[in-house]
């Protein structure tokens, strides 16, 4: 592993990422799952960004933000899915530190902007729910891409700190990652400098930037659970809250797996753990994405076989 001197210290410029198992057959198995989960994810999602873009029905806020959380889904996935695919082909675990960073970079970037996509989503049904009538003059054109453009811009700002406050950490021993790609977490355990202002920024800003969404996602349902109440049908309220059960359960297991890794301490984290969450939220919920959000919804569904069916049959 090359080093860099630096002064009378030598400063690691290469890290090794170990991947999920280190047994040989445990490794081959993970592979064909992985990769047949990546492919899933990308066609999935390109689907619906498809489907939306050539049904002009679908040209309305809601699947607006849809297609961007299925574009995101996608560079989310394959910022860190086929990096560890390319390495087991090859062979080689290496990563040069300044492609560490840029990985971590993005990884934060892809994570924000799920993070706000699912909480413009919950405001959209919120008020095409609880305000019907004023639904066309409140959700323009205008704000929807003012809310995406905000979105775009606070993530890589966000995610522009956090790599620079790790760009000035030393790593003079160890370099050896026990994860599939580089994250801050495993990342700061192998520092030979002090990581105490990278975590409290992670507790403090990072804190804000992941739990003001969540709290106006929760407060967004928890106004359409009482309009949901309201309705006098069995089969309405079924359906709605059927809809809602599906959205909260992708929020959960997003919110759930990213507290457990960044917002809890530091001595309750181990390597199993880390990794298990952290495959759940950038591998597993992208995949899962577009079923949950699209194929239980009848318009997603009129349009995809609209798509295949004009592929199919051109005239």
């Amino acid at each position: 592993i090359r080093h860099m001197e630096k002064g009378n210290q030598s400063t690691i410029m290469e890290f090794l990422l170990l991947g999920l198992s280190s047994h040989p057959e445990h490794q081959q198995l993970l592979f064909v799952l992985f990769l047949h989960m990546y492919l899933i994810t990308v066609l999935g999602n390109f689907l619906i960004i498809l489907a939306i873009a050539g049904d002009s029905q679908l040209h309305v806020p809601m699947y607006f933000f849809l297609s961007n959380l299925a574009f995101v889904d996608i560079c989310f996935t394959s910022t860190t899915v086929p990096k560890m695919l390319v390495n087991h082909i090859i062979g080689s675990k290496v990563i040069p530190f300044g492609g560490c960073l840029t990985q971590m970079y993005f990884v934060f970037v892809f994570a924000d902007m799920d993070n706000f996509l699912l909480a413009v989503m919950a405001y959209d049904r919120f008020v095409a729910i609880c305000h019907p009538l004023h639904y066309a003059t409140k959700m323009t054109h205008h704000l929807c891409a003012l809310l995406a453009t905000g979105s775009w811009i606070i993530a890589n700002l966000n995610a522009l700190l956090h790599t620079l406050l790790m760009a000035r950490l030393t790593f003079c021993t160890n370099n050896v990652i026990p994860h599939f790609f580089c994250d801050v977490s495993p990342l700061m355990k192998l520092s030979c400098s002090d990581p105490s202002l990278n975590e409290m920024v992670i507790f403090t800003e990072g804190g804000l930037v992941m739990i003001t969404p969540f709290i106006c996602i929760l407060a967004s349902y928890i106004h359409i659970a009482s309009a949901v109440l309201r309705i006098p049908s069995m089969k309405g309220k079924w359906k709605a809250f059927s809809t809602c059960g599906s959205h909260l359960a992708v929020v959960s297991l997003f919110y759930g797996t990213i507290i457990a890794v960044y917002f809890s301490p530091s001595s309750t984290h181990s390597i199993k753990k880390d990794t298990a969450a952290t495959v759940m939220y950038t591998v597993v919920t992208p995949m899962l994405n577009p079923f949950i959000y699209s194929l239980r919804n009848q318009d997603m569904k009129r349009a995809l076989i609209k798509m295949v069916s004009r592929k199919r049959f051109p005239a």
